[in-house]
């Protein structure tokens, strides 16, 4: 079968040269929602970690407030970092199995149980009081993990070739909001408390001024998650299985064009000889550990996953520890200055700010320019501003944090914004859009758990790093401090600069013809040089 009768599936052209519909924000809002939902639930723990160690290990004979020691806040901010690594790949490889639609409810209500058991979280030590939020963060990003590849594939799957790009960008910038919302819950919730239950600053003869009310605050913030989760569930499941997935993996061509027809507002007639040759075709197609596999693809893999994963460890640690590096520089009032929800209230209105001035407009640059420059170019320019602002809030620490703590916040607020406006965006779409479709679950799932691995090295091993002196009452060996963890992140963005060359570019190409499918079977690496070279 040649390239011709592969172009004649009426189905699949319909979607590519669609015009921008009603149907098209529709599914950028299903899909954002998990996102947002997503980045909420995962940030969230940046703006209560101070408040469980307050709580929890609270010592009458410290001269400082309770902190979580490193190993139990590397776990607490870790842990659901894990579950969504095992995830990915977990619901990504399903995804490709029982179709789209059909697990990503399941993502959703595992969410919605999570977020709300996190809250619930129980037990008469701190120890196991820790133990179980750890228990329901783990299942909590296990349902996270899941929705990458899902909502990742099923955007492309639905979106036309022209503005592809664009429209999967758009539900990953629902990430920027999700942050931005765990921000603005924090500084609602601890305020709320703050002026019902007010308490004296910190001080050595009142050392105990967290009110027993504040342990409702983080139950409330991580609770809160799984409202806007409950919200989609409904319109998710109302959505019909994409047509790639209906015609090319459950080989029902016919099906498909009778549900994107609905969608399409227009007949769309598939031919049954054409019909019946792809799903002839399709049973014969390579699997994920194949050479003609390795061939065809092995390179994209590699590129996808070795940029996701240097992103990731930047990111990640940025993200989950800004409140420690924001209070090292001394932008963020000492913990003896501050009661426990003021601290709360503090650290989320710093990283609201953050997300508000950089991680949302970057997201939606990418948005904007995606397919007018390109997914190569952008990702190439956010790794290579990334490496110099990092190296610039990084060589010169010492004058930042002793003369002027606001170049350095500004410069660590251009780090987000090209991470955003760069490859934190386009390593989430292009895994969507190169890789055919009964392995584009998978290959998304295997390159967002990339990103995820390091993003744990990130969460476990940045925390250690970054202590600048010995825990007085854990015996904690010393780490190599903030100033060289920034250095390291910065290393790890130039790596990420010289990856970014195995990715090609996708830009204007319909998924058949970057991932191969409208090629013969024995023609596989005819045009491979198409899509190998970015360029």
């Amino acid at each position: 079968m040649g390239d011709n009768e592969r172009g004649q599936l009426q189905v699949l052209s319909a979607l590519d040269l669609a015009k921008t519909q009603w149907y098209h924000f529709t599914a950028i809002i299903i899909a954002g929602m998990g996102f947002f939902t997503d980045a909420y639930d995962l940030f969230c723990i940046s703006t209560v970690s101070k408040l469980l160690g307050r709580i929890y290990y609270y010592n009458s004979l410290s001269s400082t407030p309770g902190t979580l020691p490193p190993n139990v806040s590397a776990a607490v901010s870790g842990v659901a970092l894990c579950g969504a690594l095992a995830g990915q790949l977990f619901f990504g490889w399903l995804g490709d199995k029982m179709g789209r639609k059909s697990v990503y409810g399941m993502t959703l209500m595992l969410m919605v149980i999570s977020a709300i058991g996190s809250g619930l979280s129980f037990g008469h030590t701190a120890k196991s009081v820790m133990t179980t939020i750890c228990f329901f963060r783990f299942w909590l990003g296990f349902g996270i993990g899941g929705d990458y590849p899902l909502s990742a594939t099923i955007m492309s799957e639905y979106a036309n070739k022209r503005t592809r790009g664009a429209f999967i960008a758009a539900v990953f910038a629902m990430q920027g909001f999700g942050i931005l919302a765990g921000g603005a819950v924090s500084i609602i919730v601890a305020a709320a408390f703050k002026h019902a239950y007010p308490a004296l600053p910190y001080d050595l003869d009142r050392p105990n001024s967290t009110v027993p009310q504040a342990d409702f605050v983080w139950r409330i913030i991580f609770m809160f998650g799984a409202v806007p989760a409950l919200l989609t569930y409904y319109w998710r499941m109302k959505m019909p299985e994409t047509a790639r997935f209906t015609a090319l993996v459950a080989k029902n061509a016919k099906q498909a064009a009778s549900d994107m027809s609905k969608v399409l507002h227009m007949d769309i007639q598939e031919d049954q000889d054409t019909a019946e040759a792809i799903s002839m075709a399709e049973e014969t197609k390579f699997g994920l550990f194949s050479r003609e596999f390795l061939k065809r693809h092995g390179l994209h893999l590699l590129g996808t996953t070795t940029t996701w994963f240097f992103l990731d460890i930047a990111f990640y640690s940025q993200n989950l520890f800004q409140n420690d590096i924001f209070t090292s520089i001394g932008w963020l009032p000492k913990a003896q200055t501050m009661n426990a929800l003021e601290e709360v209230y503090k650290i989320a209105r710093a990283q609201s700010l953050i997300a508000l001035v950089s991680t949302v407009p970057g997201c939606w640059f990418t948005v904007v320019l995606i397919d007018r420059i390109g997914r190569f170019t952008i990702q190439l320019m956010g790794f290579f501003f990334m490496t110099v602002f990092m190296f610039a809030t990084a060589i010169p620490y010492n004058h930042w944090k002793t003369h002027n703590h606001l170049a350095f916040v500004v410069l660590y607020a251009f780090t987000f914004f090209f991470s955003n406006f760069g490859p934190n965006s386009t390593t989430f779409v292009v895994p969507a859009e190169i890789f055919p479709a009964r392995l584009r679950s998978t290959c998304h799932g295997i390159s967002a758990a990339s990103g995820k691995a390091e993003a744990i090295v990130g969460a476990f091993g940045f925390l250690y790093a970054s202590q600048n002196k010995v825990n007085p009452t854990g015996g904690y060996p010393p780490g190599i401090g903030t100033k060289n963890a920034l250095l390291v992140m910065g290393a790890v963005n130039a790596l990420g600069f010289l990856f970014t060359f195995l990715v090609p570019e996708t830009k204007g190409k319909s998924l058949e013809e970057l991932s191969g499918e409208n090629e013969e079977e024995g023609n596989g690496s005819s045009d491979r040089s198409n899509r190998t070279m970015p360029v």
